[in-house]
């Protein structure tokens, strides 16, 4: 430590950690690094410290740490929290922030005139790398510091941020790398990630002290039962807000961003002491967000509905209880949204756990129990996405000409595509030289071309345009901008809810209820009301439980010495569907045949998710129509799929065949929207349509309509294009969890257990119960949805 940084720490009353100064000798020997440490730890600063001492003892100009960030909010937060220091230190260390929110002029100012230490995200930083002088603002870097990495090393940011360190491994040779994070299942996974070449013994791991246990419960109903069915937990709206007037400040977590618009309705009615609580999600507009950051950052609201744009980092002091509606779906993300309260190392943290139904209270139950024993969810790494490889290859040739051979080495040195052959390489640029065979006779689609001496260039300065206003790797799905007619834009809202609305249509939005004045594409004009409404809905892929958390719970079904911690509802559940049917051993498969009122169900608890289970399920009722059994119709949860018809299922085993992921898998997927939705992704990314065009946005129904029509003519005439490629790698993987379903499958060979009923069981009543869900109103609606559940469920539990 130097004297400055010590005084500091002193003049505060503390004392350096251990592993805050392990990193200092790490950064002193010139070692990149690994930090692991709980949340709360000081992690950031000691990602920090080593370049502090290194500007104080070696003044300078130039760029010499970059910091990446997942969120533009956490950038905005760290500059505020390291800038404390730096002024109380009376350290001329400049420091700033690049978003997409960043100003032109500031943004052009930033290559001339670099801070020391540049705040950004990924997709920010790519887009430093394609300007000509982006070798000469590098070349004095000196850390790249990244900053909860388990949120990106595994995906495709991930591959984007990954091309980029090689990049700039050219420009500034044996920079440290130094990666953070608070849950990381697998470290030397992360460390090979992190290193050049994939060669982890490069990165030193640190791992900090373990901190205050966290003292996490779940709620449960004060007079009712654990509801049957539901995923949301609004059912605990007034013990919520209960909680929200015991405390300072209170965090209350929603795993979708309609759930967040409708539990921040619902802790709005019973809001009796008119409290200022916020609402803070991905889809509101940045003025509202950051509205609402620096309400809670100046400790003014005493409660923020929010989703997974809160997440990560964001350092909240007065926050004192984090609460997680419905099931957490993961141990890893259910630890990050805990940490988020008393953001301190020796403090425990203090959360609760709402579930919305009986199989989430077990899920809760698992998520518990992985946290005491610090088990968190495996981190599934994969090949680097060839879409985003396209990216950054044109990223690269629009700072300048470019050997292929040599790009190629550098390229191979990012983990993800340490790979990568010549041969795969060579398609990537024939893409992007002409668009591919069948594109080749339009212009707009050839951005590159080999010159005489053998270097790739951009075709003309449009493309380097074109790129800059349309790179990035978060896409959207098409949406529409909602304004009052004074022009105060509140956020977007998805094309595919739009459609649904009409003139006069009421919809809760921005914790508001608003009332549609004029639909006027890509503006959705809105006015307050007081009506009636309902909550926006989302197309996108819902979060799924985790395998890890999935394997706890299917203990809990075989181990009945386990109940006794359950609320006596859930173990009576438990103990008649033991009696009724069957409960499976962990490797087993259990799917159950049963009548009920002149349908015929077969429910299979598999335990594998929504997104594999509703895949299954188009599967299954396709094999049931072949057979004659006359489907109906099939629903799912995360916990189980139930198909229904008007013939009995005698043998389950036929519908389940491993045949199934082989012609009939590659047939659904190629006559449902699933590859054409992954191809318009992979296109956007990969850059063969814009989203932007002389700097003014394409509507959704414009991209989604290019993206549609070169689908069909590569599917035609050139079926191994490489983006079809590429979109049926997300399709298998991201769409349909088409590795989760061929364990389930596989199991279903070996393991299925067939239970012959002659009705409905325990276990089957909250995934039945969703049958003609989606029609449900509110008001009216709900009560005859309780009088059905109560009515199932009177069939499933009562007296033979």
């Amino acid at each position: 430590m130097t004297p400055a940084i010590a005084d500091w720490f002193a003049a505060r009353g503390w004392a350096p950690r251990r592993h805050q100064l392990e990193i200092v000798a790490a950064g002193r020997a010139g070692r990149s690094v690994l930090l692991v440490a709980a949340t709360g730890a000081g992690k950031t600063l000691a990602g920090f410290l080593p370049s502090l001492i290194d500007l104080i003892e070696q003044p300078g100009e130039g760029l010499h740490t970059l910091y990446i960030s997942p969120l533009k909010a956490l950038a905005v937060d760290v500059r505020r929290n390291l800038l404390t220091p730096i002024e109380e230190m009376g350290l001329s260390i400049k420091v700033e922030t690049r978003t997409g929110d960043t100003p032109a002029d500031r943004k052009a100012r930033q290559r001339k005139q670099p801070p020391h230490m540049l705040l950004t995200t990924p997709e920010s930083l790519s887009l430093l790398l394609t300007h000509e002088d982006s070798a000469d603002l590098f070349a004095s870097l000196k850390t790249v510091v990244i900053d909860e990495i388990h949120a990106f090393a595994p995906s495709k940011r991930g591959d984007l941020l990954s091309l980029a360190l090689s990049r700039l491994e050219k420009f500034a040779p044996g920079f440290r790398r130094v990666g953070l994070s608070a849950t990381v299942a697998d470290p030397d996974a992360y460390r090979a990630w992190l290193a050049p070449h994939g060669d982890m013994d490069l990165v030193d791991m640190v791992t900090g002290d373990p901190g205050a246990e966290p003292q996490v419960s779940i709620m449960l109903p004060q007079d009712e039962r654990v509801p049957w069915a539901g995923h949301s937990g609004r059912w605990a709206a007034h013990q919520v807000m209960r909680e929200i007037e015991a405390h300072k400040t209170t965090l209350v977590f929603c795993n979708t961003r309609g759930l967040c618009e409708l539990i921040f309705q619902d802790l709005w009615t019973v809001n009796d002491q008119g409290l200022p609580i916020g609402i803070h999600h991905g889809s509101l507009s940045v003025e509202a967000r950051r509205k609402v950051e620096e309400a809670m950052a100046a400790g003014r609201l005493r409660g923020l509905v929010c989703t997974a744009s809160l997440d990560l980092g964001v350092d909240w002091g007065d926050v004192d209880l984090v609460i997680q509606m419905g099931a957490p779906k993961g141990s890893s993300r259910l630890l990050q949204r805990i940490g988020r309260a008393n953001h301190r190392l020796d403090e425990p943290s203090d959360a609760l756990l709402v579930p919305g139904n009986r199989f989430e209270y077990l899920e809760a139950r698992a998520a518990l129990d992985a946290i005491g024993e610090r088990a968190l969810d495996p981190d599934i790494f994969r090949p680097g996405a060839l879409d985003v490889l396209a990216q950054h290859v044109m990223a690269v040739a629009c700072s300048g000409p470019f050997d292929e051979a040599e790009l190629l080495a550098e390229i191979a040195a990012a983990a993800p595509y340490a790979g990568l052959d010549a041969d795969l390489f060579s398609r990537i640029l024939s893409f992007i030289e002409s668009g591919g065979y069948s594109l080749r006779a339009y212009d707009k689609f050839k951005r590159l071309r080999k010159g005489a001496d053998g270097k790739w260039r951009v075709t003309s300065p449009k493309f380097i345009q074109q790129h800059r206003e349309n790179a990035g790797i978060i896409v959207e799905a098409p949406v529409l901008e909602v304004r009052f007619r004074n022009g105060r834009k509140l956020g977007t809202i998805e094309d595919y809810f739009a459609s649904t609305l009409s003139v006069g249509d009421t919809f809760y939005f921005a914790g508001l209820t608003l009332e549609v004045e004029r639909i006027d594409a890509p503006e959705l004009i809105v006015k307050a009301s007081s009506k009636p409404a309902r909550i926006p809905t989302y197309v996108g892929i819902r979060m799924a439980m985790t395998t890890h958390l999935a394997n706890r719970v299917r203990h809990f079904l075989a181990d009945p010495s386990t109940w006794q911690r359950f609320p006596d509802d859930v173990r009576d559940w438990l103990e008649v569907q033991q009696r009724r049917s069957i409960l499976p051993q962990p490797d087993q498969l259990l799917v159950e045949t049963f009548p009920h009122e002149g349908r015929h169900y077969m429910v299979a608890y598999s335990f594998e998710g929504w997104n594999a289970h509703q895949s299954l399920g188009m599967l299954i009722t396709r094999r049931m129509e072949s057979a004659g059994l006359k489907p109906l119709g099939f629903v799912s949860n995360d916990y189980a799929l139930a198909c229904y018809g008007l013939e009995p299922i005698e043998d389950p085993r036929t519908l389940f065949s491993s045949d199934i992921l082989e012609d009939e898998f590659v047939d659904w997927v190629q006559s449902s929207n699933l590859l054409k939705r992954a191809f318009r992704e992979v296109a956007i990314i990969g850059g063969l349509v814009e989203r932007q065009q002389l700097g003014k946005r394409k509507s959704g129904r414009q991209v989604t309509f290019s993206t549609d029509l070169i689908y069909d003519v590569l599917r035609r005439y050139e079926p191994d294009h490489l983006l079809l490629r590429a979109a049926w790698e997300d399709a298998r993987t991201r769409l349909t969890e088409v590795a989760r379903l061929g364990d389930l499958v596989e199991r279903a060979a070996e393991t299925m257990v067939h239970a012959r009923l002659d009705r409905v069981s325990p276990m089957a009543v909250p995934v039945l119960v969703m049958i003609g869900r989606e029609a449900v109103t509110e008001g009216a609606g709900e009560d005859a949805l309780l009088m059905e559940v109560e009515a199932l469920a009177g069939t499933a539990m009562g007296d033979e």
